[in-house]
């Protein structure tokens, strides 16, 4: 029996440049703009420890190898003698860590009123938040300094922790925020209905939810007040530096030592990547984590 056509109902051929071909091609196309990404944000941290650990006359050879040629731990050795590390270094995890925890408190407190409470004057907190991050941290020099002069805080850590918390509480406070509001209201009033308190279902509820919000603000912080470079410079002496003005000392009127500097700046970056090591787990677990199904 010969097949017979149904009219009306034709096989459409399949369109040119679709199918498992494209698929592949815009793959591979996004397979390499993360490659190329991650090379280029990963190139200045590969040269900064190839220069650690080269020997000092080759990091100021003008024909400079990509790979290392030689490996010494000479250049931790001067990092080491040049000045007091580790006075700088606990001085900045003092601040970093006081930041932090006043920070995320005091943070979690205004984002929590202003997601979930309606007030007077609200939307001028929120505009007033946004305005305060768009303004630069060097327009503020002058005036942070004569407060902190006329408050007896100039050269001081408690006077460097709360000219951090100016410019890194309304960043808590706005993301932090942002994590509440994307916590569903009816959680809450089912925990209230159950018996919880309102502080009950915050506590039960909400804050498991909120941890990882927690967590990446939290590192957050602790890196922008780690590496923070001109108000550490400005309002504390020589006494009392922290870890990166104390990296300033590398540079002295016969030059700069760039091989013991880039030594220096791999020991400061060793608290970030620790810290970051022992968050990453809960953090990538927390943001997997989901609320209610359905």
């Amino acid at each position: 029996m010969s097949a017979v056509a149904t009219p009306g109902r034709t096989s459409s051929p399949q369109r040119e440049g679709s199918g498992p071909g494209k698929a592949r091609k815009s793959k591979a196309g996004w397979n390499l703009l993360g490659l190329l990404v991650f090379v280029t944000a990963g190139f200045p941290v590969y040269w900064m420890l190839n220069t650690a650990f080269k020997p000092a006359k080759d990091a100021i050879d003008p024909d400079p190898s990509l790979l290392p040629t030689g490996l010494t731990l000479d250049n931790f050795r001067r990092a080491l003698d040049i000045a007091d590390f580790w006075g700088p270094v606990g001085r900045s995890l003092i601040v970093s860590l006081a930041v932090v925890v006043i920070g995320v408190a005091v943070g979690l407190l205004a984002a929590l009123a202003i997601s979930r409470f309606a007030f007077r004057g609200r939307k001028i907190v929120i505009v007033g938040i946004l305005a305060v991050q768009m303004v630069p941290l060097v327009a503020m020099i002058i005036p942070v300094f004569l407060l902190l002069n006329d408050l007896d805080q100039y050269d001081k850590l408690s006077g460097l922790i709360i000219t951090y918390l100016t410019f890194i509480l309304p960043f808590t406070v706005w993301t932090l925020r942002g994590f509440i509001v994307n916590i569903p209201k009816e959680l809450e009033e089912a925990a209230m209905v159950d018996g919880c308190s309102r502080t009950g279902a915050f506590v039960r509820v909400v804050f498991p939810l909120l941890a990882p919000g927690m967590v990446a603000t939290s590192v957050y912080g602790f890196i922008q007040a780690w590496n923070e470079y001109l108000y550490a410079l400005m309002l504390m002496s020589q006494k009392n530096q922290t870890a990166t003005v104390w990296l300033g000392n590398f540079t002295t009127k016969h030059g700069t030592e760039y091989a013991p500097m880039m030594a220096g700046s791999t020991m400061m970056a060793v608290p970030i990547v620790v810290l970051f090591l022992i968050v990453q787990r809960k953090m990538a677990a927390g943001l997997t984590a989901g609320a209610v199904k359905g």
